[in-house]
């Protein structure tokens, strides 16, 4: 591991603090360093350069917050190379290293004791006047909402090109087992290891009861076109990046066919992760 990428949490003091301590730490051990802060994560233009990670990098750090770690996610775009993340405070569901053991973490990472672990990425596209309008790549979920008027959205959905429902809603959530834990957890949909491949349906505050959340498999691909024209329906991309969704707009969605590649250390366990973050077995 020759050469490593850090990047940093804008305007954080502390990030970039820790990030130039990394930096001085790394070359000391002879390894390159590429060190720069993060830029902006609200476009909802989507006309956000991305920062210009080297090819040549072995690894890649994230010194931040778990939005810290998607935007710089979405960087990587096809390229292979790992990732790792650093959390500021605690610990998150994707910067799962806490400041106080990340060195100890990363020696063990630069000694070759680590794993790789895969997650899927949903790539979703807009397609509008026959055109590829929009197309990004998600490592946490897409959604399908509306603006501040107290409308139902109402979104014909297929599977494959067969019919599913009709989703009456607020909105509709297309989430990754990595995204289990996000917006789609506090909707209702289910918690997914973020290791499985899956694609997780789930409305918004759905008008019907009975529409509950639905798990389908990676291989599917999903349609959703609104039936109804309902001013600002907007689009959004883990939460960061998006567009406003025109009359007649298709939103096709499938897995992508490039993993993102996280980085896994002895000393981190998810399941005492997610049991720390949703306080599970507290009073």
């Amino acid at each position: 591991m020759d050469h490593v990428s850090i990047i940093y949490k804008r305007a954080r003091p502390e990030a970039e603090k820790l990030a130039l301590d990394l930096q001085s730490w790394l070359l000391d051990r002879n390894i390159q360093v590429f060190c720069r802060e993060n830029i902006g994560t609200t476009d909802i233009t989507f006309n956000l350069p991305a920062i210009e990670i080297p090819e040549y990098t072995k690894l890649v750090i994230v010194v931040g917050g778990d939005g810290t770690f998607l935007s710089v996610a979405r960087f990587l775009e096809d390229r292979t190379m790992p990732i790792i993340g650093i959390n500021l405070g605690g610990l998150g569901f994707l910067t799962e290293i806490s400041t106080a053991n990340c060195f100890r973490e990363l020696e063990q990472v630069i000694e070759g004791n680590y794993r790789i672990e895969e997650r899927m990425r949903l790539k979703v596209v807009i397609v509008r006047g026959g055109n590829e309008y929009f197309k990004r790549c998600v490592l946490n979920d897409v959604v399908i909402n509306k603006g501040a008027l107290a409308r139902i959205v109402e979104l014909k959905t297929t599977i494959d090109g067969r019919y599913l429902t009709h989703y009456r809603a607020d909105g509709l959530i297309v989430a990754t087992p990595t995204g289990s834990t996000a917006y789609n957890l506090s909707a209702g949909g289910p918690i997914m290891v973020p290791s499985a491949g899956a694609i997780i349906l789930t409305p918004i505050c759905p008008f019907t009861l009975a529409n509950r959340p639905i798990i389908l498999p990676p291989q599917v691909t999903v349609c959703i076109e609104p039936e109804a024209q309902i001013q600002r329906l907007t689009l959004t991309c883990d939460g960061q990046v998006g567009c406003a969704l025109a009359p007649a707009d298709r939103i096709v969605i499938s897995a992508d066919a490039k993993p993102v590649r996280c980085i896994k250390t002895p000393f981190v366990d998810y399941f005492e992760i997610l049991r720390s973050k949703l306080k599970w077995g507290q009073n």
